[in-house]
């Protein structure tokens, strides 16, 4: 029986060792994962990014072909792609015919007032003192009757109203005889010269929206994405491609705000790139930005800590890094 109880106290003994030792395990395991989890803190994650420029033109019409796509390299110069306008087109033929028009009106006015229009002038002139003769010998008679009571004022004043009406009219058209023979004004030149200009306005207008109808490329550089297909409309200012500009790569990093003091503008920090197999390359900042409200770490204590901003950080390479695109991961220690 005591051997029993002897056997029994040693089986929980040992049961007890062996709980202790697989809590110990886990305490450690559990320490040693929290160390790793926190880890990776260290590390603030990035990525390349690149100035696009999208292509688009002042003409609408329908796309005829492209003459570069997504992918390609293009140069600062060559053409990318082909815009067709028919109602344009039939604008500049209407613009050249308006011109036509308005420089022909402007000849006339410098060639002076044609025999014709004088001769029109005296005829009107003529027809207005005849009209003056007749009303005045109406208001005459009509005044004579109203002073004998015969007829009413209402009478005698509508006659000299058509009399003042004849008298009006005959100063008119001696205004428009004189200014026949005196030929045209130098306003009335000056106007026609004017609308002459605008015509040519409205030529060099359409011809404007017509050099769009080949785009071109602004700058060296990359396709990255083309928006229509051949024979699909484009409207104005619609932008028909982007384009990846070689020339300026930067990294961009959101860090809290506890890292600026590490991190101030124009120094000179060194960061990897995974996709160029781990290389190291260095960069210099030159942009820092606070992200707004809506970045900020947020403090889940009541006490004993507070919240943290969020900001931007740009870089630019110190050097050209061959192989280095847009979208590519950047990893700052």
């Amino acid at each position: 029986m005591q051997e029993n109880t002897t056997q029994e106290k040693r089986a929980n003994r040992a049961l007890l060792i062996t709980m202790a030792v697989v809590v110990i395990a886990v305490v450690v395991i559990a320490v040693t994962g929290f160390l790793f989890m926190n880890r990776p803190d260290s590390y603030v994650e990035g990525q390349v990014e690149g100035t696009t420029v999208r292509i688009s033109g002042k003409l609408p019409g329908r796309v005829v072909e492209f003459y570069a796509h997504e992918g390609d390299t293009v140069h600062a110069g060559d053409t990318l792609v082909h815009i067709h306008s028919s109602v344009v087109e039939a604008r500049l033929g209407q613009a050249e015919s308006m011109h036509l028009a308005a420089q022909a009106q402007n000849q006339k006015v410098d060639a002076g007032t044609r025999s014709q229009i004088i001769q029109a002038a005296a005829n009107l002139l003529s027809q207005a003192e005849a009209a003056v003769t007749i009303t005045e010998k109406t208001y005459r008679r009509m005044e004579n009757l109203y002073k004998g009571g015969v007829i009413s004022e209402q009478k005698r004043d509508e006659a000299k109203a058509a009399y003042d009406a004849a008298v009006a009219a005959r100063g008119a058209a001696e205004s428009q005889l004189s200014l026949a023979k005196a030929g045209a004004q130098s306003e009335d030149k000056v106007s026609a010269q004017a609308l002459a200009n605008a015509a040519q306005g409205s030529v060099n207008e359409v011809e404007a929206l017509l050099e769009d109808s080949y785009l071109i490329a602004p700058a060296d550089g990359t396709i990255d994405q083309v928006y229509p297909e051949v024979g699909e409309l484009v409207s104005m200012g619609a932008p028909v491609m982007s384009l990846l500009k070689h020339d300026n790569r930067y990294v961009v990093f959101n860090v809290r705000e506890e890292m600026l003091n590490d991190l101030p503008m124009g120094k000179e920090i060194s960061v990897m790139i995974p996709a160029l197999d781990k290389k190291e390359i260095d960069v210099k900042i030159y942009y820092i930005r606070d992200m707004g409200s809506y970045a900020t770490w947020r403090s889940t204590k009541a006490t004993g800590s507070y919240d943290s901003r969020t900001f931007q950080i740009k870089a630019r390479p110190v050097e050209d890094v061959p192989g280095l695109r847009p979208g590519m991961s950047v990893v700052f220690k």
